[in-house]
């Protein structure tokens, strides 16, 4: 999107006394003309309009920079309350209705947006039912910069403490909500809009589980066939929603890493629930395309040997969530084909990849090797930092412990051709898995004895040392 017009500077005619908007050198008497004038220009195009027919209002380029304008000027605390006091969201919401032009739309829902980031209009605007029901009608619109105003609006209003409850609420009582968004994640390739969707999602499960759950057993199957000839041939079935993150998903790869994390965030906390585990290896083709996405992501994407270690540090999220998404995919589906080690050795070495690059990062901070169990309220920024790595190395653990309990002979000798099961790798390994999982390691030796007795036997005097060392 072009810039917008920036708002009157203090250049400009200084109002006269009485007519400053707070603290700032904005005129009241310029913002109400404005708003009024908006009003004209909607309610004349709504007169000359037949009836039924459909509202298309284009904006003459002067009260597009005028009202272009007053959305700068709503990033100001004192133009906000003004606004509110002048009734604004109410006259938006009259306009919103009765326009069909997406440039005006847009402007409207922005300006809302910004209002929203300040407590008191945002409880007056979210106590608005009127204006909640046509904010989340919106999510159908065909307009992504009016998409991505209204998502922003909302990812707001639901990071608010004071008000999330209400939209959560009113999200449940809107199924079209859930298609909408779907539909977004599987069609736009706007990145900036699939991101803040994204977030939007990502925080409504954060907050609320029984709506994940709703969300995500709505895209169901019919149990039975019974059940799915009672469903009207003209009712769309509603969209998997773990094949639509995944779509959204592999939009972001190449172009947003950060709006990547977030639906892999997504991913994981529908692991979180048993209905969330099942949507995902149950879908429609039992989980493959989610399985391969996640290898390929772990295996050619994240944390490569010619990285810098340091890079666990920018991917230390994305790599938990993907990592411990994949590890309940493993578990849930060992009988499942592409859960089989004989296609997934990569995925051996891939793991312990991220684990040297944890030690070289332990070894540059050696205090964040041994740290709480949760950053203190007041830590800074590095501690929190340490603990997000400390989940990282938890999750490889378990998930590389779960692997090795699965490994044969003959995926140990693949292994070892291909360079994923070699000696510095097995120590790193081991230093890491042990004492916590010393069965998964016992495991791996005796089966590693089988395929190479000379590596089984020095790994065998790692973890006696190991031991001594404890």
């Amino acid at each position: 999107m072009d810039r917008n017009p920036s708002p009157p500077s203090s250049d400009d005619e200084e109002p006269p006394v009485g007519d400053s908007i707070g603290d700032t050198v904005y005129s009241k008497h310029w913002l109400f003309s404005t708003l009024t004038k908006l009003i004209e220009v909607v309610t004349a195009e709504k007169n000359k309009a037949a009836p039924g027919d459909e509202i298309l209002v284009e904006l003459d380029e002067d009260m597009e920079n005028e009202i272009c304008k007053v959305w700068d000027m709503s990033m100001n605390e004192d133009v906000t309350l003004f606004l509110q006091e002048f009734k604004a969201p109410e006259i938006f919401l009259g306009v919103i209705a009765k326009s069909k032009s997406n440039r005006l739309t847009e402007i409207c829902v922005g300006i809302l947006g910004n209002m929203v980031c300040f407590q008191e209009p945002c409880l007056i605007i979210s106590n608005n039912a009127d204006l909640g029901e046509v904010l989340l009608l919106l999510l159908s619109d065909t307009d992504p910069p009016t998409l991505l105003e209204t998502s922003r609006l909302l990812l707001t209003c639901v990071s608010q403490v004071d008000v999330a409850s209400t939209w959560i609420e009113r999200v449940r009582k809107n199924p079209s909500v859930r298609d909408n968004v779907c539909f977004i994640m599987t069609s736009s390739t706007n990145v900036d809009l699939l991101v803040k969707v994204g977030e939007l999602v990502d925080k409504l499960f954060d907050l609320d589980e029984d709506l994940m759950i709703e969300w995500v057993k709505a895209g169901s199957q019919p149990p039975d066939a019974t059940l799915a000839n009672d469903i009207e041939d003209d009712q769309p079935a509603a969209q998997e929603l773990t094949l639509c993150l995944l779509e959204a998903a592999k939009q972001l790869r190449y172009n947003n890493l950060e709006g990547l994390d977030v639906y892999m965030h997504i991913f994981q906390l529908m692991t979180t629930v048993d209905e969330g585990i099942q949507a995902i290896v149950q879908s429609s083709d039992g989980g493959q395309q989610t399985w391969d996405f996640l290898l390929d992501l772990t295996c050619c994407d994240l944390c490569q040997p010619d990285d810098p270690p340091m890079i666990v540090q920018e991917q230390k999220t994305i790599l938990s969530s993907v990592l411990s998404v994949m590890s309940v995919m493993f578990a849930s589906q060992a009988d499942q084909e592409y859960t089989k080690m004989e296609k997934n050795i990569p995925l051996l070495g891939s793991i312990i990849q991220v684990l040297e690059h944890l030690e070289a990062c332990h070894r540059k901070n050696p205090a964040s090797a041994k740290l709480p169990s949760a950053p203190e309220k007041n830590a800074s920024s590095g501690a929190e930092d340490d603990f997000h790595l400390n989940i990282l190395k938890d999750v490889c653990c378990e998930f590389l412990s779960n692997i090795l309990l699965e490994l044969t002979k003959e995926n140990i000798l693949d292994g070892l051709k291909q360079g994923h099961v070699a000696e510095r790798k097995c120590v790193c390994a081991l230093r890491n898995l042990l004492p916590l999982y010393a069965t998964a390691v016992k495991s791996f030796i005796a089966v590693l004895s089988e395929a190479d007795q000379t590596l089984a036997d020095l790994l065998q005097k790692e973890v006696s040392s190991l031991r001594n060392q404890t």
